[in-house]
């Protein structure tokens, strides 16, 4: 869903492939399965990663139901807008509303789960969810200031970073000593113990709040252009 009104800036790398391949689905899509089903389907994803990440304590194994749980949740998250779309039955201040209200939820899911996995530290993931919390607030700001909703920063968008966090998952899995060998740091006399996928998150959270100064540094000249401090007013 999104802002119908608003213009879509989607410029990732896998966009033009995937937006082909949702509105292949959602024309073949059941009348029955509406829009909100889709998007309680994403959350249902989002809930099946966070038990993958959380059961990887007992087996790394169960990262596999982390893996379903992102293309479930990709599947949801992606076609509720694609299939309004295809069905002309938008509802923009609805939609608006409720996917990014639905979208806090799933990050906390993914990046809390994560944390609570034995491969990254929950203040790692906290980090990281912060970065993607700074992303899509600054992309509901402007939604609002340019009517721009922008799906994308520095050619990467939601699907790209589940596509990402999939194959990591499945790396974890397979090849094990990346996931034994961990570093040691202390921090404020704390003790910390990072492995790989810690330096992950936090390349992720750097990436994120890169996007989001470069971003603002940007938009920032260009709004300020366009809404220029106004003249004094003459004395008389």
């Amino acid at each position: 869903m999104g802002n119908e009104k608003a213009k879509r800036i989607q410029t990732s790398v896998l966009n033009a492939a995937e937006k082909k391949l949702l509105v292949s689905i959602a024309k073949r899509m059941p009348r029955e399965i509406s829009s909100d089903m889709l998007t309680c389907v994403g959350v249902i994803g989002a809930v099946l990663t966070a038990l993958g990440f959380i059961l990887s304590n007992y087996s790394p194994y169960w990262l596999w139901l982390a893996v379903v749980g992102l293309i479930v949740n990709w599947y949801g998250d992606s076609l509720d807008g694609s299939v309004a779309r295809v069905r002309h039955t938008q509802r923009p201040v609805y939609g608006f509303f409720l996917d990014h209200s639905v979208d806090v939820i799933n990050e906390l899911f993914f990046f809390v789960g994560a944390g609570l996995s034995p491969y990254i530290n929950l203040p790692t993931a906290l980090f990281a969810l912060s970065g993607y919390l700074g992303l899509t607030v600054y992309t509901n700001i402007l939604t609002i200031v340019k009517n721009e909703f922008r799906l994308t920063y520095l050619g990467l968008g939601p699907t790209e970073f589940r596509l990402l966090a999939c194959i990591i998952c499945i790396i974890f899995m397979y090849v094990p000593e990346i996931s034994t060998h961990t570093w040691e740091f202390t921090i404020f006399k704390e003790t910390y113990v990072f492995g790989w996928f810690d330096f992950f998150a936090l390349a992720a959270s750097l990436i994120l709040w890169l996007a989001y100064i470069l971003s603002f540094l940007r938009d920032a000249k260009r709004i300020g252009e366009q809404d220029p401090l106004p003249k004094a007013p003459v004395e008389e």
